[in-house]
């Protein structure tokens, strides 16, 4: 059970950085309400079980991997020009016109496009690659861990997070009664420099490391 409180804590440790996917999963609640800012979320918890399942049941390939010289380079581009991508979509746009913005929600993309959305900002963040295989090495470290100790502490965290971002998405459609559409506008514009900026950071970064390797 101590791997178990141990999952929640980082679960809840996770749940509360400020990143990308927090800002995509309060400003689709709040434009497209809680169903479509869960399927996005859902995207978000199958990359973390796909990742769960590599670390776990592949860890010679993972060391195979990480020892790859361009591994953080390619991650870093490739990330950050999604992150891009989104913002720049997000930053053009302009939310569609809610006739009753108090009560009822407008959703605008597929489920299907939404799950997608979360899946590959998940995926392709360097930060939730090296995330998982840093958690699994420190957890299991010492020991030989069991079947059940794996479920005990992935199962935490996974539904840590579940838990966490379902309460997100909820607060923010609750909220979303007293927001005009106005600062819709603004939302959805700050949400797309909010993922330029982090896209851009993260090629720079990946620049240095590469001119300084």
């Amino acid at each position: 059970m101590e791997l178990l409180w141990d999952g929640i804590k980082f679960g809840l440790a996770l749940s509360i950085l400020v990143g990308p996917l927090l800002f995509a999963l309060i400003q689709t609640s709040i434009e497209e309400g809680f169903r479509a800012g869960w399927m996005l979320g859902l995207g978000i918890w199958v990359s973390d079980l796909l990742f769960v399942a590599v670390t776990y049941f592949a860890i010679s390939l993972v060391a195979a991997i990480t020892k790859w010289d361009g591994l953080e380079m390619t991650l870093g581009i490739v990330g950050g020009i999604i992150l891009i991508l989104f913002g720049t979509g997000s930053l053009l746009s302009r939310p569609p016109a809610i006739k009753n913005m108090k009560n009822k929600a407008i959703r605008h993309h597929s489920y299907l496009s939404l799950w997608l959305k979360g899946f590959l900002l998940n995926t392709l963040n360097p930060f939730t690659f090296f995330f998982w295989i840093g958690v699994s090495g420190l957890v299991f470290t010492n020991q030989e861990p069991t079947d059940a100790d794996a479920l005990y502490f992935y199962g935490g965290l996974i539904g840590t997070l579940v838990v966490t971002d379902s309460t997100k998405a909820a607060l923010a459609k609750a909220i979303r009664r007293w927001l005009k559409p106005h600062y819709i506008l603004w939302l959805r514009r700050i949400v797309g420099a909010v993922f330029i900026v982090f896209g851009i950071v993260l090629l720079v970064r990946v620049s240095i490391f590469h001119h300084l390797t």
